[in-house]
């Protein structure tokens, strides 16, 4: 190839043989047989009498030219009237400047069929988009085209013709990674055979086999690469063997005030045996709105002081430090465990004495932010590391709390729902515990969208539920104006307090606000010295009043459907009736979005939902441009056969951890390869 082409494959994430290799179609197009021409324009008018409309349809067909227009204006328009058995259309070129066409000649056209309305006449219009003139005894010898992901320089037929040119040369860099036995349970063959397949099908459903066979290999590394990190984890050992005492389970929950749920119970015990190996404990506790999870965590950091080690929470913010701190201080003092809190703010004095107390071992549970894995932070015993929200801290930062000892157990905590599928890869290394069924008590959340235009209502809500007594969250998605047509918080502020509520007493809370002013302000908030308070999505986890009853979300449609769901259960946390307002755009599509939450409260089907709106790409944070040759299967909606590779990956590891077998030693390379890909929580 030649430079130019060279620079145009480089933007778009193509620098070598290998990868222009594994740059596979992401769909194809069966050109195999040419579509009458009276069929095209009678599908053209069905099409016109739908209610969208005259949707556009691409179309292959072949005929011969009865006539040819020509116009000529800044854009070139050339016409052709085409016909064959079944009928006549006409077939239009526009900006090919020197187009070539005569009357007889016979032609292949691609293009977008459509119905056209000029001065009162209808009739179907294709816009050719591809032709080949035919001679005169050629026959039409269609194919399966592949289609491949392209962009405004690099079109797809371009890259198909590179691969095309350099098939040969491309196929012979395909090895086989996986081990026949693999192959031979599934039912595929090579992946050089799949490879040639997928570029060059014979037909569709050769196509289809041939992206399974390939989606199956992809899958399989990431799940192969997951395996042998927990292997490895599971085999290192280092980490404290925390047994449990007879009856701890009763006399944890005979000091609660209230009775655990079955499914409480179920992750403890889980929880309980993981940390009773010497292997550490990596696991995921994941549990809707107001589960519980506060008291499973607890129930881990018991088992570890009564085994003589120390715990440590550390949350992303000060206001859900401070929260847990005061939820678990009540409840662990009684049982004997001493807790301490760190913040970066803390006096010096009083800073001090928590250094010391957690390097004599005094302290038992120690509960901060970013401030616990500063340097000077040193601990007797550290045998838990629990981090809440873990998906708000990058991979040092947990591996820093993890480095205070040689090996802790580690539980990840998320109250933001995260879909069974992405679960399943995006943290493939980690044990999942699930609390799946709510406390007895909690008040559903009645959620309601409103169109911008009746805004009004939402807030005449809000004065009605004050006045029973009750407070109510007004969020909004922007601190201060910006160009993007953002609700400002600060604007948002001077009108409630101006026009809308101007008896009642309204707050604002906000990132860019010094931790003492945001103390004071949520200390208020929870002393009732605050009806309504504005904030931004700063309240999205931990803030817990139970005496808010109103949700009120302006812009919502700017928001991912898991963070309004999160955003939700900021009320319903006490006795009385909850709800949560919708406001949106007056435009019904994004309304349409936002009933998904009007219909469900259930927190893992609304992230399912989220995760087949925006892609798996984005949910997980790894879509970006020029990221090379994207993946093949889609977690989604070839998630079946992702768990399939799974079960034959996790089989594979589980009777040879360390790849030794000769059969296998070629994988270590693969899984090297993949690891990156797997997005391992590890640390």
């Amino acid at each position: 190839m030649g430079p130019e082409l060279a620079r145009k494959l480089r933007a778009h994430g193509i620098e070598t043989p290998l990868e222009l290799a594994a740059t596979y179609p992401r769909d194809y197009k069966d050109w195999r047989r040419p579509t009458p021409l009276g069929a095209i324009v009678g599908a053209a008018f069905a099409r016109a009498r739908e209610p969208a409309d005259a949707e556009s349809n691409e179309e292959i067909a072949v005929g011969r030219i009865v006539r040819v227009s020509e116009f000529r204006a800044r854009v070139p328009v050339v016409s052709a009237e085409i016909e064959d058995e079944s009928g006549r259309l006409k077939a239009t070129w526009f900006g090919r400047r020197g187009l070539k066409l005569s009357a007889g000649e016979r032609i292949f056209v691609h293009g977008r069929a459509a119905v056209r309305r000029t001065r009162g006449a209808v009739s179907v219009e294709l816009n050719v988009l591809h032709h080949k003139i035919l001679s005169e005894d050629e026959p039409y010898r269609g194919s399966v085209v592949p289609v491949y992901r392209a962009s405004k320089e690099l079109p797809s037929r371009t890259i198909a013709a590179t691969i095309e040119r350099n098939f040969e040369a491309l196929a012979a860099l395909i090895e086989d990674d996986l081990p026949p036995d693999v192959l031979a349970k599934r039912g595929y063959g090579s992946r050089s055979a799949a490879w040639r397949a997928a570029h060059q099908p014979a037909t569709p459903e050769a196509a289809a086999a041939a992206r399974e066979r390939l989606m199956f290999e992809e899958f399989f590394g990431i799940a192969l690469a997951a395996a042998i990190k927990r292997a490895q984890r599971k085999a290192g050992g280092g980490a404290p063997a925390l047994a449990t005492a007879p009856g701890l389970l009763e006399r944890f929950e005979a000091s609660l005030p209230f009775a655990l749920t079955a499914a409480q119970k179920r992750v403890i015990l889980e929880i309980w045996a993981d940390m009773a190996r010497s292997a550490p404990m990596n696991r995921l506790l994941q549990g809707d709105v107001g589960s519980g999870k506060t008291l499973v965590a607890a129930a881990a950091i018991v088992l570890a002081a009564t085994s003589g080690v120390q715990s440590a929470l550390m949350a992303p913010t000060e206001i859900l430090a401070a929260q847990h701190a005061q939820k678990l201080a009540p409840l662990l003092l009684p049982l004997g465990i001493r807790v301490d809190a760190l913040f970066g703010n803390m006096a010096g004095r009083e800073r001090d004495g928590v250094l010391r107390r957690l390097a004599s071992g005094e302290c038992d549970l120690v509960v901060g932010t970013h401030a616990l894995i500063v340097e000077d932070v040193e601990f007797a015993r550290l045998g838990l590391a629990v981090i809440d929200e873990q998906h708000r801290f990058g991979v040092a930062q947990r591996a820093k709390l993890r480095a205070k000892s040689r090996a802790p157990h580690t539980l990840h905590m998320t109250a933001t729902p995260i879909p069974r599928t992405l679960a399943q890869t995006k943290y493939a290394d980690l044990d999942l515990s699930v609390v799946d069924e709510l406390p007895p008590g909690r008040t559903p959340i009645e959620t309601y969208v409103l169109r911008q235009s009746r805004k009004a209502l939402a807030y005449a809500f809000v004065r009605k539920n004050v006045a029973a007594g009750r407070q109510a969250y007004v969020v909004a998605p922007a601190i201060d104006e910006s160009e993007s047509a953002l609700t400002s918080a600060l604007a948002e502020l001077a009108v409630l307090r101006r026009d809308v509520f101007p008896d009642l007493r309204v707050d604002l809370l906000h990132g860019r606000l010094p931790q003492r002013e945001k103390d004071a302000v949520m200390g208020r908030f929870s002393r009732h010295e605050t009806d309504v308070l504005l904030a931004t999505t700063v309240v999205e986890v931990g803030v817990d009043v139970p005496n808010a009853s109103v949700m009120t979300i302006l812009d919502a449609h700017r928001y991912g459907l898991a963070q309004l769901h999160q955003l939700r259960g900021r009320v319903g946390r006490g006795v009385a009736r909850s709800y949560c307002l919708l406001v949106a755009p007056d435009e019904r599509g994004e309304v349409e979005r936002l009933e998904i939450l009007a219909r469900t409260t259930d927190g893992f089907e609304i992230a399912e939902a989220d995760l087949r709106l925006r892609g798996e790409g984005e949910f997980a944070g790894t879509a970006q441009a020029g990221a090379g040759p994207a993946l093949l299967g889609s977690l989604i909606s070839d998630f079946a056969l992702y768990m399939r590779a799974k079960a034959d990956a996790d089989a594979l590891v589980s009777a040879d951890p360390a790849l030794e077998r000769p059969e296998h030693r070629a994988l270590r390379r693969f899984a090297a390869g993949e690891e990156t890909r797997a997005t391992l929580l590890d640390s």
